[in-house]
């Protein structure tokens, strides 16, 4: 996942995403409200993807083991195309996942 600063591109894990938006694993979260520029690479798309975005929550990594140190970002304004490729990759996770109780 690579996302626009003042400062130029930086890139790191997304370790959660969904059809609203994703949790970048990152030790320097940006502040909450700040806009994002996306380019998303997803398995099956040929492309990567640009997507804006804004925090919405920052994990640090002072708050302790329960908390992965990041930054929550809500997708905003996404064409009806990206949504159909997020929604579909989404599915295919869920798809993937063992039934809740089952250890993989």
């Amino acid at each position: 996942m690579a996302y626009r600063t003042v400062s130029g591109f930086i890139t790191d894990w997304a370790v959660n995403i969904s059809r609203g938006g994703l949790f970048i694993n990152t030790q320097k979260p940006l502040s909450v409200g700040t806009p994002v520029r996306l380019i998303v690479s997803l398995p099956g798309t040929e492309f990567p993807f640009d997507l804006t975005g804004r925090v919405t929550r920052i994990n640090t990594a002072h708050e302790g083991a329960n908390h992965v140190p990041g930054m929550a970002i809500e997708f905003v304004n996404v064409d009806a195309e990206k949504r159909a490729l997020i929604e579909q990759f989404v599915e295919r996770l869920r798809a993937e996942m063992p039934p809740d109780g089952e250890a993989g």
